[in-house]
């Protein structure tokens, strides 16, 4: 039997609150992303609904924690450490309740097998206050008063709020085709080549899965390729993985090699390239080491960034994203994209793009850039490149943010600069 199966004389369950308590402690004590942690945290379990029950735990806890804190110090006489077991447990159990529906008994129950002696009776005690009070989470999730802070800053407080509405729930799922004109889903398109989901659909028995016709991906995360649009010369995406803009590319007709330093990224585009039967090469490498064997027409260079525009499916950004971790982020792309521009063909196109919400990733880099290579024109996004609801900035830039689409489902926060190198 698994080392983590749930164990004698405990309620039927209690092994993927365990494995949600486990996820929890890695992303908010060890800062590791949620998905990185799911395997170990998950591996004793018996099945794949076990799995996904820990999986959407752990994320509705991140998306609700402040509340859930909040909550928990109302029922408290002297306030529990941040990293207590018991303060751990507890959110646990009141995000299942408040924010999964849980039945009470079932969620306390499970949770109480994680902790001994009297924090025990402290989990059931608080528990049971907050239940018979009728205890419940705002409308409006709060988000983290450092992340809160830092947006109402950089973007003003219609976008903070915005982005608390949009972390309520899980969001649609998008849909990127490889032929436009399939027409295998009924289901809204918000550009060409898109289809729209509901959140909760099994993505593996979407009509088209098994025959490659799609892949999912943000709406605002095929704007890049989109830019690029259509080719028959050769393209270079870097940090390519999972290749959702690789595969735009490649079914745009061009002949693309998708770089990618990590092994196990890039077993993901040797799956998504054997499901769509695209053609592209895959280089395992890192790209400030790599070089090109020729200059590309179109470099697209998806940089390594803290992920803060992709809060609404990953919750835990909202913990591990800080300002030394966005400042080495912003080195890093610099030092990537002045490489990468060496690699751009005369008359080229360069794309820049990040799936962040901080001005340092995005608007920053597009300006420091500009400066320092004058061989580049800004080449603006146009109207008809965009889906409908998404302007191009001022500079030609374009950036997603939080209310943006809100009524049709919203989009991810990203940042993306074109420029075209001179041919002389």
């Amino acid at each position: 039997m698994a080392r983590d199966m749930t164990r004698a004389g405990e309620p039927l369950g209690t092994a993927a609150r365990r494995a949600a308590l486990r996820l929890l402690d890695a992303v908010l004590r060890r800062g590791e992303p949620l998905e990185s942690a799911l395997g170990l945290a998950t591996r004793a379990l018996h099945g794949g609904p076990d799995r996904g029950l820990a999986h959407a735990i752990a994320a509705e806890t991140l998306r609700r924690l402040p509340d859930l804190d909040a909550l928990i110090d109302s029922a408290t006489r002297n306030r529990l450490p941040d990293d207590a077991k018991a303060r751990f447990v507890l959110r646990i159990a009141l995000a299942q309740v408040l924010g999964l529906g849980t039945p009470p008994h079932a969620a306390i129950s499970t949770v109480l097998p994680l902790v001994d002696g009297g924090p025990r009776k402290l989990v059931h005690g608080v528990f049971g206050t907050l239940m018979r009070g009728g205890a419940t989470l705002p409308e409006v999730p709060t988000l983290p008063a450092a992340v809160a802070d830092r947006w109402r800053v950089t973007w003003g407080d219609e976008v903070a709020v915005a982005a608390a509405r949009a972390i309520t729930a899980p969001p649609p799922i998008d849909l990127s085709l490889a032929d436009p004109a399939w027409e295998g889903i009924d289901a809204p398109s918000l550009a060409p080549a898109h289809r729209r989901v509901h959140a909760g659909s099994t993505i593996g028995d979407l009509p088209g899965y098994d025959d490659g016709a799609w892949w999912v991906q943000d709406i605002a995360a095929s704007i890049p390729a989109r830019l690029i649009g259509r080719g028959a010369g050769t393209a270079l995406d870097l940090c390519a993985a999972p290749g959702g803009k690789t595969l735009q590319l490649a079914a745009a007709g061009w002949r693309v090699t998708a770089v990618e330093a990590s092994e196990s990224r890039a077993a993901r585009l040797e799956e998504n390239r054997a499901r769509t039967r695209l053609s592209f090469d895959i280089a395992i490498a890192d790209v400030l080491d790599w070089q090109p064997p020729a200059p590309a027409a179109a470099v697209l260079v998806d940089a390594p960034c803290s992920a803060t525009g992709i809060f609404r499916r990953h919750p835990d950004v909202l913990y591990r994203a800080h300002d030394a971790m966005i400042a080495e982020m912003a080195d890093v792309q610099a030092r990537i994209l002045d490489r990468a521009a060496d690699w751009v063909a005369p008359g080229g196109v360069l794309v820049y793009a990040t799936c962040s919400l901080e001005r340092t990733e995005g608007e920053d880099q597009a300006t420091r850039f500009a400066a320092t290579h004058p061989g580049f024109s800004p080449l603006p996004a146009t109207a008809d490149e965009l889906p409908a609801g998404i302007p191009a900035t001022p500079e030609g830039w374009v950036r997603t943010l939080p209310g943006m689409l809100e009524e049709a489902g919203g989009c991810d926060g990203f940042f993306i600069a074109r420029w075209r190198r001179a041919l002389t």
